[in-house]
């Protein structure tokens, strides 16, 4: 079941966002030291906590009984536009459809939101992510190199 989480979710969250972004930085080669703002690395229970109450971003958790096993958060922008971030799935529950319902629930909780564009950042060296993305609609519209990450930042947008 997936629903809107609550601060008490707070630390849950953390540990499946941490765990799930730990296999792009293995896969990858990203440690704390070479990209200490990746989302494995960077996500704590302060920032989510602002992210919360201080952005006023919509969280979501796929839960399985009482666990957190997937998550998302929705950050409202300017133009009926918001950014999609931290959609993740835990590693052993993932090629189930899990990060599908996920996304769906995401699109639906977007245009409850009156969104009409959907924005994405993802690692751009992963193209099985990218691929993905495009096979639900998404377009990438560039990328942009950062000297604090290890890797290139790719961009996409989807309109509701």
């Amino acid at each position: 079941m997936i629903k809107e989480i609550d601060k008490n979710d707070i630390e849950q969250c953390v540990n499946v966002i941490r765990k799930s972004f730990s296999t792009v930085a293995s896969e990858f080669g990203f440690t704390e030291e070479n990209a200490p703002r990746f989302t494995a690395f960077a996500t704590t229970a302060e920032r989510l906590d602002w992210q919360l109450t201080g952005e006023h971003r919509l969280m979501y958790a796929y839960y399985e009984n009482d666990r957190i096993i997937g998550y998302y958060s929705l950050l409202p922008q300017d133009n009926h536009e918001c950014e999609l971030n931290n959609l993740c799935v835990l590693p052993e529950y993932r090629h189930k459809k899990l990060g599908e319902m996920l996304l769906a629930s995401a699109f639906d909780s977007a245009r409850n939101m009156n969104c009409k564009k959907m924005n994405i950042g993802i690692v751009e060296e992963n193209q099985i992510l990218r691929k993905w993305y495009e096979s639900h609609g998404f377009i990438h519209i560039g990328t942009k190199k950062f000297d604090f990450f290890p890797f290139t930042c790719g961009y996409m947008v989807k309109e509701l």
